[in-house]
């Protein structure tokens, strides 16, 4: 790989973090809790035409867990971080379609935010199963259909330098 490529896939990497960490900041009245509906999960539906950006959406992710945002803290750093990069290497790697790559976020955070939910404030874990759950699907399939919509556009495949998934399928 030359320098220039991988200055590129560095630089869209910070992007799609800053990006990720900026809209969660701003929708944050309701992007964190049991009940949650985190906007900018969308962002990580790009993994399943780059794979090398799984590391911009976990690194987004870890970010806008910080302490001082999230009432969870360093937990929700580790446990949220970890949560995206396995969704993320899901939607990446393990899903032939697309909507195959929206159940990745749904069912991994469902699961891995409820125990954390419950391991630490208590909250009952099949509800959070459900609500985190019900947020991540209710976002995602808003971002699945505006995917539907962008990659018929032969700019916006160009703009997020697609590799993979290029003629796509539902």
């Amino acid at each position: 790989m030359t320098n220039q490529k991988l200055i590129r896939k560095i630089v869209a990497n910070a992007l799609l973090a800053a990006v990720y960490f900026v809209v969660t900041l701003l929708c944050s009245p309701f992007a964190y809790g049991a009940i949650q509906f985190r906007i900018s999960e969308v962002l990580i539906l790009l993994c399943f035409f780059r794979p090398d950006l799984i590391w911009g959406i976990t690194l987004g992710t870890v970010l806008a867990n910080i302490g001082s945002i999230s009432m969870f803290g360093p937990w929700d750093m580790l446990f949220g971080g970890l949560a995206t990069l396995v969704a993320a290497i899901g939607v990446a790697y393990l899903s032939p379609r697309l909507y195959v790559a929206v159940l990745w976020p749904v069912v991994v955070n469902a699961f891995v935010i409820a125990a954390e939910l419950y391991f630490i404030s208590g909250i009952d874990y099949w509800y959070s199963v459900l609500t985190v759950g019900g947020g991540e699907l209710a976002v995602l399939a808003v971002g699945y259909v505006l995917m539907l919509y962008l990659i018929r556009r032969k700019a916006f495949m160009d703009s997020i330098e697609a590799t993979r998934h290029l003629a796509i399928r539902w």
